[in-house]
């Protein structure tokens, strides 16, 4: 089980994820990468304008075609590219809490300060550590409102392919592999802890039990960002972290996995 922020990139469309109980991803790679990275039984809040929002558990993930032709969202044109993008990656989200809670309290710090360090919300997400949702659900009340969920069951469905080739580029449904999926990829191969404590053991590292750890996303530090980082799930005394860095080969397969 992970907790993750959303971004939600204006106001409208943070009223209609509410009120629909839903969240969805762009057309793009950071809307693949977003959904891939958030699983079914994850929990996630909306993040918009440096608040917290309410509190769901994921518990359904799926990809629509003709996404641009459904609701709730309208296509959103940027102006500097131009380019218009619409949202085939939802996520069907069960309300737990209702919560609008400012970013400025240290239950957020670990959020906060990705934040910061980065300067925007260009991220589509942010992981939160076990500190930071344990907090968040004690936060707010028990949610009580009503959902007018849609129903996309008469919708074809699509699963995302990765490909190696650029001629095989067919967004959403085929999308160059990058170092974003790799590092979903890693993440989710060690926060098995049997795997987990396999690294351990051969780093030397055998007094450390994996079940003490949780691994993490795209982290920001004063000195510069990291790919993945393991720590502490509860620090006792002083917190041990290790960091990941990332980089993808050149692979020469032309085909589509």
């Amino acid at each position: 089980m992970n907790y993750f922020l959303i971004s939600i990139s204006n106001r409208l469309n943070l009223e209609l994820c509410i009120k629909h109980g839903l969240a969805g991803f762009t057309n793009s790679i950071n809307g693949l990468w977003t959904f891939l990275e958030i699983a079914e039984n994850d929990y996630i809040s909306f993040l918009y304008g440096a608040r917290v929002f309410n509190l769901y558990k994921v518990v359904k993930k799926y990809a629509l075609k003709d996404a641009e032709k459904l609701p709730p969202w309208p296509p959103v044109t940027f102006s500097m590219s131009r380019r218009t993008y619409y949202f085939p990656f939802r996520l069907n989200l069960d309300p737990i809490r209702k919560l609008n809670e400012t970013m400025v309290r240290p239950e957020f710090a670990y959020v906060a300060e990705n934040l910061l360090l980065r300067g925007s919300y260009r991220r589509t997400h942010f992981q939160a550590d076990s500190v930071t949702f344990y907090s968040v659900s004690q936060m707010g009340e028990t949610y009580k409102d009503q959902i007018q969920k849609l129903n996309f069951n008469d919708v074809e469905t699509f699963v995302p392919k990765l490909c190696f080739n650029k001629k095989l580029l067919s967004p959403p449904e085929i999308f160059l592999f990058q170092e974003l999926i790799l590092q979903i990829l890693v993440r989710n191969y060690l926060s098995k802890n049997s795997k987990l404590q396999r690294v351990f053991d051969y780093m030397g590292y055998s007094n450390h039990k994996a079940d003490d750890f949780e691994i993490l996303g795209e982290k920001a530090f004063p000195e510069g960002h990291v790919d993945l980082l393991i720590k502490d799930i509860h620090p006792h005394g002083k917190s041990r972290k290790i960091i990941i860095e990332i980089k993808k080969g050149i692979a020469k397969k032309e085909n589509i996995i």
